[in-house]
């Protein structure tokens, strides 16, 4: 792939892997600098292999947030907060990307790494078939709003009397904090701003995918939003949101047909860490890693207060294989979250290997974008908001309780499970 610039949408990156390798990789470059300190100065020097290299960086933009669409033709842009760079991917750059100083002794950048798609993870899919997937609607120009992914996807909305199974399970139906004061970040596919369910809290919203608002034209992440931050007394309905009262950021990183990039995603974390929102929900995911970049923007997140949680992946068919946790949840630095059934068994589909904590994943029912308002669905994507939505009141119940310290607190508290730690983790997750 070539002339491919910051702002080129990921449909027609897909595309183009597709009519190409059919891999995972966008043909972009991300560079991870060495020292968390590195200045600015250094890391565009670092970059600048010749007088006509153009380098954007994120601290050009208010509170962190990068508008591809206003890059231009710049040749790189520089996530300050995360301590990255992402190339444009157009042939020359490429060039310059390739002469790159990597790994020695004098040189301020650590890696060099492909940039690869993520998707949403919703339903028990490897991420073959997500990528099939969201070619396949590209090319068929389906109208947003359908499931990106087949498989275990559940449409029944029989409901608990007070609160969902999730709720119970974790004991946020019963405590005593609602993640007032907390922000709480949700990368996904964005919110249905015109849910009346949410209307009335603060939210605030940003899309990092070209070309679309945050408005959520997937369903997936108004379902995420609803899990982790949803009402405590929706009219007519059972309990289904953990963190009620907590103030939500919504970072569209995913396309409304539930596909995005790397870029994208570090540029919603970016986003995120210089809002310094405590905790970032991501239920999204691609193949390969661990890499270096999602690691360090782990780290930095950490290092500002910032705890990330991201899914596990579903590509598993159990018992016969059990396949690897995806990035960026496979990163030490992040928080990653496996899906139970309501036997608190694991969910055939969670992937194994890498895993801290899980969480309620299989017929879980949320918030979806109007008409429907409601649906039940299942993934480790629906198991991540209630590791974050805990995660919000955990915080809440102490200002100690951040980065690191969160990520142990959290740990520290989950339910003990008679099952391997490469499963399940801690365990479940458990509200204060």
């Amino acid at each position: 792939m070539s002339d491919l610039s910051l702002a080129t949408p990921v449909e027609t990156l897909l595309t183009l892997a597709a009519e190409s390798n059919g891999d995972f990789f966008t043909g972009r470059q991300i560079i991870t600098f060495r020292n968390r300190d590195t200045s600015q100065a250094d890391r565009i020097g670092s970059l600048s292999v010749s007088d006509a290299t153009r380098v954007a960086s994120s601290s050009d933009f208010a509170e962190g947030l990068v508008d591809f669409n206003a890059l231009g033709d710049a040749d790189y842009v520089v996530f300050d907060e995360l301590n990255i760079a992402v190339s444009s991917g157009r042939q020359e750059v490429a060039s310059q990307v390739s002469s790159l100083s990597v790994n020695a002794a004098e040189s301020s950048i650590l890696a060099v790494e492909p940039e690869i798609f993520v998707f949403s993870l919703q339903g028990a899919a490897e991420y073959l078939r997500g990528f099939s997937a969201a070619v396949e609607r590209i090319r068929q120009d389906l109208a947003p709003g359908g499931a990106l992914q087949p498989g275990a996807e559940f449409e029944d909305n029989a409901a608990l009397a007070a609160a969902t199974w999730g709720l119970i399970a974790t004991r946020a139906a019963s405590s005593a904090f609602s993640g007032r004061g907390i922000k709480v970040a949700i990368l996904d596919t964005g919110l249905d701003m015109n849910h009346p369910d949410f209307r009335g809290r603060p939210i605030v919203s940003q899309s990092f995918v070209t070309g679309q608002p945050p408005q959520d034209g997937n369903r997936h992440g108004t379902h995420c939003t609803g899990t982790s931050c949803g009402p405590k007394s929706p009219p007519g309905q059972p309990r289904y949101g953990i963190a009620h009262e907590a103030r939500i950021f919504i970072g569209k990183v995913l396309s409304n047909s539930g596909s995005g990039t790397s870029a994208g995603v570090l540029a919603g974390m970016n986003w995120a860490v210089a809002n310094r929102c405590d905790v970032i929900s991501m239920s999204l995911g691609g193949a390969g890693g661990p890499f270096a970049y999602y690691t360090q923007a782990g780290q930095a997140a950490l290092n500002a207060g910032c705890l990330i949680i991201a899914a596990a992946g579903n590509a598993s068919r159990r018992p016969a294989t059990i396949a690897p946790t995806g990035a960026p949840a496979n990163s030490p630095t992040i928080v990653s979250v496996a899906a139970l059934t309501q036997a608190l068994a694991v969910a055939p589909f969670s992937c194994g290997g890498k895993v801290d904590i899980a969480g309620p994943g299989v017929d879980v029912f949320s918030s979806v974008p109007m008409p429907v308002r409601y649906s039940t669905l299942t993934g480790t994507s629906m198991a991540t908001p209630h590791v974050a939505g805990c995660a919000a009141l955990l915080a809440q119940s102490n200002p100690a309780f951040r980065g690191t310290a969160l990520r142990a607190a959290l740990l520290r508290s989950a339910r003990r499970l008679p099952l391997p730690a490469s499963d399940v983790g801690a365990g479940l997750v458990q509200a204060p």
